[in-house]
């Protein structure tokens, strides 16, 4: 009986689906340990969460810019990736509508995101790899005025602000993280012309006994990080 020929084993093909798991590993524990400790966390403990070598996060990332650039280049494209979605909006408004919530629900999943746009200021102030998005964000909005649908002295800037101020309840965690829907329909129904029909909010909000919870949840962890600080030094 004969048996067919095998194909050489292509030893390399594992090597490189390790090496795109361990930058995988990398980038996501960059991401938490950034949204804890900003962007100068140590490079060593994202090595030690990734389960990788300090050697192979400097293979992937020789330095602690490189890092932050291309944490920056995956935010983009997930920012980027969102505009087909509101161009398919059935009115500007709408378009306007399904930004914010994008936005707001990008930055409350991903605390790092601030730090890292705030770096890649520092690192490449030229820099505008969004001017496009900017522009396009801006002629939704210019529409959805010329519609009567939004308040006319509102700008896109004004909801870029709004939108990272509601965004930031991801760095606060604990009961805060999941009110950023119902907030950002509070601030929605403020750019809203005031004859338009106002939708009802969702969710619901904190009731005393949680708000004071989660307020003195914070205050716990800020003390024990200061308490930690000062023992290390």
């Amino acid at each position: 009986m004969t048996t067919s020929a095998r194909p050489p084993q292509d030893a390399s093909q594992p090597r490189r689906r390790d090496a795109r798991q361990n930058r995988e590993r990398l980038i996501d524990e960059a991401r938490s340990l950034i949204a804890e400790h900003g962007v100068d966390a140590s490079l060593e403990e994202i090595a030690r969460r990734a389960d990788v070598g300090v050697a192979t996060l400097y293979r992937n990332f020789p330095t602690r810019d490189d890092l932050v650039r291309a944490l920056y280049d995956i935010a983009l494209a997930e920012l980027f990736a969102v505009r087909g979605e509101i161009e398919a909006a059935p009115t500007a408004w709408a378009g306007v509508v399904l930004y914010t919530e994008r936005l707001a629900e990008w930055l409350v999943a991903d605390p790092s995101l601030p730090p890292i746009l705030k770096r890649m200021a520092t690192i490449d102030p030229t820099a505008r790899p969004s001017v496009e998005f900017e522009s396009f964000i801006a002629s939704l909005v210019l529409q959805a005025k010329k519609d009567g649908d939004l308040r006319p002295d509102v700008d896109s800037m004004d909801l870029a602000v709004l939108v990272t101020m509601i965004g930031s309840l991801g760095t606060l965690g604990g009961g805060y993280t999941g009110q950023w829907r119902r907030q950002l329909s509070l601030v929605l129904d403020g750019l809203r012309m005031p004859e338009k029909t106002r939708p009802k909010l969702p969710g619901r909000p904190l009731s005393v006994k949680e708000f004071q919870a989660t307020v003195h949840g914070l205050t716990r962890r800020a003390k024990r990080a200061a308490r930690g600080s000062r023992s290390a030094g």
